[in-house]
């Protein structure tokens, strides 16, 4: 479970690209190849209050790494490139458009900036670096225009890392599955499923992206703990919560055993998934003594 976590971290860094979004598709594509290394704050303004961090980040085309601090302050490394596929959200309806593009300055660097509108709405001010087409900022909005998440560099470096030194190899892929018996629908609210992973302890894992923002949902054999949770209730149901810096979590538990959302998204955008997904239920008094004995 720690090994998939692991993977969205990295997985959310970098969105999927919309194929039918021609202009869009162009600048996430351009920006999964750059090559550079940075540090990045993520501050977001969430229901539970806000939420910021430092991470660093190295890229090398295919290949990312991304490092966080650690409670001890030191940094921990999580590895991208054989262990995350590049993934297209085919549609012929995109749903985003790529607004108001300007010309502007960041880092001292020169850089382009624009506008992504979802249905009709603002949902994030994206910035370019022009000469490498690293996304260096990314300012998310809720759906009243109010402001959610920034992704921000503070520094940047355009020359190719050197990642051997960066990160340790972090042992085979995850193996995708396309024919799993799985309750994970494969599209909701306007995000498609791209990918389908089995762990080795029994969890399934999908990967959906509406070509910007991205979550993962996970179905596990036991129950999901989430020490910092609260309690919320969304669309009837009861979920522990809990919003870290660009990244928000719900952990359930359901009559087969436990699921766990985790995602970039905004939190107005959270109820309609959470809707198509399986309810949070109380198992019955046999399933919940089997999972006291044996987990």
């Amino acid at each position: 479970m720690k090994r998939l976590v692991a993977l969205v971290a990295v997985l959310v860094v970098i969105p999927a690209s919309v194929a039918a979004a021609a202009d869009l598709d162009e600048l996430l594509e351009r920006s999964r190849q750059a090559s550079y290394s940075a540090e990045q704050i993520i501050s977001c303004n969430t229901p539970d209050g806000l939420r910021d961090g430092l991470v660093r980040i190295a890229q090398d085309g295919s290949d990312i790494w991304v490092g966080s601090k650690n409670d001890s302050g030191e940094w921990t490394l999580l590895q991208g490139g054989e262990n995350a596929t590049s993934t297209t959200v085919e549609s012929n309806d995109p749903l985003y458009v790529v607004d108001d593009e300007s010309a502007s300055l960041f880092l001292g660097r020169s850089a382009i900036t624009y506008d992504l509108v979802r249905d009709g709405m603002l949902r994030a001010e994206i910035v370019f670096d022009q000469q490498t087409g690293a996304l260096v900022e990314a300012t998310t909005f809720l759906d009243d225009g109010s402001f959610y998440c920034q992704r921000r560099f503070v520094s940047f470096d355009p020359t190719s890392p050197s990642l051997d030194s960066v990160a340790p190899d972090e042992g085979e892929a995850l193996q995708e599955f396309e024919d799993v018996d799985t309750a994970l629908p494969g599209a909701i609210a306007g995000f498609d499923r791209l990918d389908l992973y089995l762990d080795d302890d029994g969890s399934t894992f999908a990967y959906y992206s509406d070509g910007f923002f991205s979550f993962a949902v996970f179905e596990t054999p036991t129950t999901v703990a989430l020490p910092d949770g609260v309690a919320v209730e969304v669309t009837g149901s009861v979920y522990e919560r809990s919003f870290t810096a660009g990244q928000a979590t719900y952990v359930w538990e359901t009559a087969a055993g436990g699921m766990a959302f985790v995602g970039d998204l905004p939190p107005d955008l959270h109820e309609s998934v959470l809707a198509a997904l399986p309810k949070s239920e109380t198992p019955g008094i046999l399933r919940r003594l089997w999972r006291s004995l044996f987990g």
